[in-house]
């Protein structure tokens, strides 16, 4: 959606439409673009898409291995056994952690490691438990259909004394390991990014619906949050809408010359010409043909926007 550019300066956040076109598919559109693992192979999910899939792919390998030292060792220290067995109990484990393997995911994406405010990393515990209760009734599930198929029984035994003295322990030891794993993959994905275009004016893709307008990144003046939706302040004029939250564009462009000044805006550092001290420690941040506000709570920002003038 285009509409033009007012010809008075102003911080007042976008007119949003109350209802998205495409109905209940639009929203699922959305969610899938920005847990980062959406079909576009290009775009603002690209990279956290990437991120996803490498660090399951890891994940799946590391796992792998792991899983076939113990079924050796089972198989070393209890020579009496069926090697299907330990097959059984192994594969069944590493199947479950991948199929649940979005979990740490979202709660990833909800709370990276470092998100602000430091309170929000709180999610990852309920996270985890849900983890580790989807993985060990997954893998109890797959061995009991694993044993009846094969004219056997499998007893697990107490699930409340197994998993709280065991089970659960070691998934406390995976589960940060994965969302290491998750932010060490996207820091190399965006230096990657970086330094693949030396000298070039990047580009950032502003999808609505199925309509996606690629920008300069130098032609974007600020991004404006409404509800749902971002709006694009864009140097010739345009603003273009996008159904995504501020933080996952900010989390995008904040290593490329954005500022979060407001919680309703992000600006280009680049493009900001003048600060307008308002009183209190809140300033306006002047761009060209816009003004938008700097909190005082987003020191951060103004030592940023400082530092760059």
């Amino acid at each position: 959606m285009v509409r033009p550019m007012s010809t008075a300066p102003s911080s007042s956040p976008p007119a949003i439409p109350a209802k998205a076109k495409g109905g209940v598919a639009r929203r699922i559109d959305d969610v899938w673009q920005w847990l980062g693992i959406s079909g576009d192979t290009i775009g603002t999910s690209g990279i956290r898409r990437r991120t996803f899939f490498y660090a399951a792919a890891a994940t799946a390998a590391v796992v792998g291995v792991v899983v076939t030292q113990n079924v050796i060792g089972e198989m070393h220290g209890r020579p009496q056994l069926d090697l299907l067995e330990p097959v059984i109990w192994e594969g069944s484990s590493w199947i479950t952690l991948m199929i649940f393997f979005w979990i740490p995911w979202i709660a990833y994406r909800l709370a990276p490691p470092t998100v602000r405010p430091r309170w929000r990393l709180l999610v990852h515990l309920p996270a985890l438990l849900l983890f580790s209760l989807a993985h060990v009734g997954g893998f109890i599930g797959l061995r009991a259909l694993a044993y009846r198929l094969a004219g056997s029984v499998y007893d697990f035994g107490s699930f409340t004394n197994q998993f709280f003295s065991f089970e659960l322990r070691k998934d406390v030891l995976a589960y940060p390991l994965i969302i290491a794993g998750f932010a060490l993959i996207e820091h190399l994905l965006r230096q990657q990014q970086l330094v693949a275009m030396p000298g070039q004016s990047l580009t950032f893709d502003i999808r609505d619906g199925a309509r996606l307008t690629r920008v300069q990144l130098a032609q974007i003046t600020a991004v404006a949050s409404a509800g749902n939706y971002v709006e694009f302040v864009l140097r010739d004029g345009r603003r273009l809408l996008m159904r995504s939250p501020l933080a996952a564009v900010e989390e995008d462009l904040s290593s490329r010359g954005f500022v979060r000044t407001h919680r309703s805006w992000l600006v280009n550092g680049a493009l900001v010409t003048a600060l307008t001290p308002e009183g209190s420690g809140d300033y306006t941040v002047v761009l060209p043909d816009l003004t938008v506000p700097l909190s005082r709570r987003y020191k951060a920002a103004l030592a940023r926007i400082r530092a760059g003038h």
